[in-house]
C-alpha cells in the first residue's frame, strides 16, 4: 500500500495564534501515525513561487493522510491556522 502525503506551503503572520494549531494538530496527527519529514528549515527556491514555511508529512496511507484532515480533532485546530497563516495544502499518494 502507498503512502500519503501532506505538502504545505505555509506564511505565518501571527506565530502566537498559531502555536494553538501546532498544539491541537498534534492529536489528529499522533491519531493518524503521522511523521515530519519538513517542517520549516533551509530551502532553495529554484523555480516558480512558494511561502516561507514548507512542510511534508507522511501518513501510514493515503485514506489515513485524508481522514487526518477530515477528522475533528484536526478541524477544531485548523481554525487556528487559517487566522494566523495563509498556506497552501495537498494530499498526495506515493509511489507504492
Amino acid at each position: 500500500m502507498a503512502k500519503g502525503y501532506w505538502i504545505a506551503h505555509n506564511d505565518v503572520h501571527d506565530p502566537e495564534t498559531y502555536k494553538n494549531y501546532l498544539t491541537g494538530s498534534g492529536v489528529a496527527f499522533e491519531r493518524f501515525g503521522a511523521k515530519f519529514l519538513v517542517r520549516g528549515g533551509q530551502f532553495t527556491l529554484l523555480e516558480g513561487n512558494t511561502r516561507p514555511r514548507q512542510i511534508v508529512i507522511e501518513f501510514p496511507s493515503y485514506q489515513a493522510a485524508l481522514d487526518c484532515y477530515n477528522s475533528p480533532e484536526y478541524q477544531a485546530s485548523c481554525v487556528y491556522r487559517k487566522q494566523a497563516s495563509v498556506g497552501d495544502i495537498i494530499i498526495m499518494e506515493g509511489v507504492a
